[in-house]
C-alpha cells in the first residue's frame, strides 16, 4: 500500500474526541507502585483534608522505619530488636564519610605549618637575579675603571701631570704621548702584532724589540677577553634588573646595594694589600697573567721608557679610586631607608599628630591651615589675655585634644570673655 492508494471501504474512523480519555498510563512498567499508585494527583478539586495529610505522613514514616529494619537485618544478621538495649543500629558508611572525620591534632599541625611556609615563601627567581646582579657590579664597576685608564687622556693627564718621572733616555713628553698613544690604541684595536712591530723611531731603528712586542699581544690578550667578560655581565645585569622591575618591587635596590658592599670589601682589601708591598703586589699580579720571564724588561726598553714604575702605581691609585668612588654612590642611592622600604616614619610632625587628633575627634584631618589656625587659637599671649592673631571663628573652636570641652566655654570665648586663669598653653 502507498500514499495514492485507495482508502478501503470497510477501515473504521479513527476516534479523535479527547473527552474520554482517561489518566491511566499505556504501560505497566509506567505505573506508580505502592503508595504511590493510590495517591490522588494534585489539582484545584482534589484538596486533601488535615486528617488525610496526618495519616499518609504516618503511613510514610512507618514504611520508612519497616525499611531500617531490613537494612539492620541484613548487615546484622538478626532483627532490630535483638540487639542489646543502648545499642545503635550499624549503618554502612558513605564513601563521602571521610570527609567529616577530624585528622590527628599532629597532622592538623603539621598541614597548617606547610600552609603557612608556602604562603610565607618568597620566590626563588627574583632572588637568583638579585645574587647575578650583586656578583657583576663589581666585575663590570672594575672593567669600566681599567678601561677608562686605559685611554689616552689618562695618558696625557700623567704625563703633564707635576712630579712625573722624565725619560733619561731622549723622549720628551710629546714622544711619550705619540708613541704611547700607539701602545695603548693596540690595546683596543684589532691589530695584529706588526701594529707595534714596524714602528721606528726618528733614527730608523724599530721602536718596540720582539719581546716587547709579544708581551703587549699578551697584555692584549687579558685586556680584550676583560672587555669582552665586562660587556656579557652587562648584559646580564641589564636582563636581572629588567625583570626585577617587573617581578620584584625592590630588587633592584637591594641587588646594587649588595654588589656596592661586596665592591668596597673587595677594593678595601686590595688596597691594603697593595700598599703594605707594592712591588710584591704587582709581581703576584703579573704571575697570575703571564708567564714567567716575558714581562721583565730593562731600563733602555720602550716599554719601560713610556710606561715607568710611577705610572703603574698611578693607573692602580686611579682605578680603585674611581671603583670606590662608584660604589659609595650606589651604597648612598641604595641604602635601605624606611621611605624606600615602604615603612611608615618612626616619628611624625606636630601637625599630623593634631590632624589625627582632630579627624578621630570628627573635625577635618586633612587641612593643615585649620589646624595651624587651632593651634595659634589655643595660645595666649599672658594669663587672661587671648591671642589677637586668629580669627574669631577659630578661637571659639574648643582644643578637644588638650582640655574637655564645657558648655559655657564655647559662648564665653566667642563673646570675647577673658579666659578663666590658668597656665598658658603651648
Amino acid at each position: 500500500m502507498t500514499e495514492k492508494s485507495a482508502t478501503p471501504p470497510n477501515r473504521p474512523e479513527p476516534d479523535l474526541d479527547p473527552a474520554g480519555d482517561s489518566d491511566e498510563p499505556a504501560f505497566e512498567w509506567m505505573k506508580p507502585s505502592g503508595a504511590a499508585a493510590s495517591k490522588p494527583a494534585p489539582g484545584k478539586d482534589s484538596v486533601a483534608e488535615p486528617g488525610e495529610r496526618q495519616g499518609r505522613r504516618a503511613e510514610r514514616l512507618a514504611a520508612e522505619r519497616r525499611a531500617d529494619e531490613r537494612t539492620d537485618e541484613r548487615a546484622g544478621g538478626g532483627p532490630a530488636g535483638g540487639r542489646p538495649a543502648g545499642e545503635e543500629a550499624y549503618h554502612e558508611a558513605l564513601p563521602t564519610s571521610a570527609l567529616h572525620v577530624r585528622p590527628p591534632q599532629e597532622e592538623v599541625e603539621r598541614r597548617n605549618a606547610e600552609r603557612e611556609q608556602a604562603a610565607n615563601a618568597k620566590p626563588v627567581t627574583p632572588r637568583v637575579m638579585q645574587v647575578l646582579l650583586a656578583v657583576c657590579f663589581p666585575v663590570i664597576l672594575l672593567v669600566l675603571a681599567v678601561r677608562a685608564v686605559t685611554s689616552p687622556l689618562f695618558l696625557w693627564a700623567e704625563y703633564n701631570r707635576p712630579g712625573f718621572p722624565g725619560d733619561g733616555y731622549g723622549f720628551n713628553i710629546d714622544d711619550r704621548m705619540t708613541y704611547g698613544s700607539y701602545a695603548v690604541d693596540y690595546l683596543g684595536n684589532w691589530s695584529g702584532p706588526r701594529y707595534l712591530g714596524e714602528l721606528v723611531n726618528r733614527s730608523g731603528e724599530k721602536l718596540f724589540k720582539a719581546g716587547e712586542v709579544s708581551h703587549m699581544a699578551d697584555v692584549k690578550t687579558v685586556m680584550l677577553s676583560s672587555f669582552a667578560a665586562g660587556t656579557l655581565l652587562g648584559i646580564v645585569s641589564l636582563v636581572a634588573i629588567l625583570y626585577l622591575r617587573r617581578r620584584s618591587t625592590g630588587g633592584v635596590r637591594r641587588g646594587l646595594f649588595a654588589g656596592s658592599i661586596a665592591t668596597l670589601v673587595i677594593i678595601i682589601g686590595l688596597g691594603v694589600l697593595a700598599v703594605l708591598g707594592w712591588e710584591q703586589f704587582f709581581t703576584e699580579f703579573h704571575q697570575i697573567f703571564f708567564a714567567n720571564g716575558t714581562w721583565t724588561f730593562s731600563l733602555q726598553d720602550t716599554l719601560i721608557r713610556l710606561f715607568p714604575a710611577q705610572f703603574w702605581s698611578d693607573a692602580g691609585i686611579a682605578i680603585g679610586a674611581l671603583v670606590l668612588l662608584a660604589s659609595l654612590l650606589t651604597l648612598i642611592l641604595t641604602w635601605p631607608t624606611r621611605r624606600r622600604r615602604g615603612l611608615p616614619p618612626r616619628t611624625g610632625k606636630a601637625k599630623d599628630t593634631v590632624a589625627s587628633d582632630a579627624s578621630a575627634d570628627g573635625g577635618p584631618a586633612d587641612a593643615d591651615t585649620s589646624t595651624e589656625a587651632a593651634l595659634k587659637g589655643r595660645r595666649f599671649k599672658r594669663r587672661g589675655t587671648p591671642s589677637t592673631d586668629a580669627p574669631a571663628e577659630v578661637k571659639a573652636v574648643p582644643d578637644t585634644a588638650t582640655e574637655p570641652a564645657t558648655d559655657a566655654a564655647p559662648e564665653s570665648v566667642s563673646k570675647g570673655a577673658s579666659a578663666p586663669a590658668g597656665p598658658a598653653k603651648s
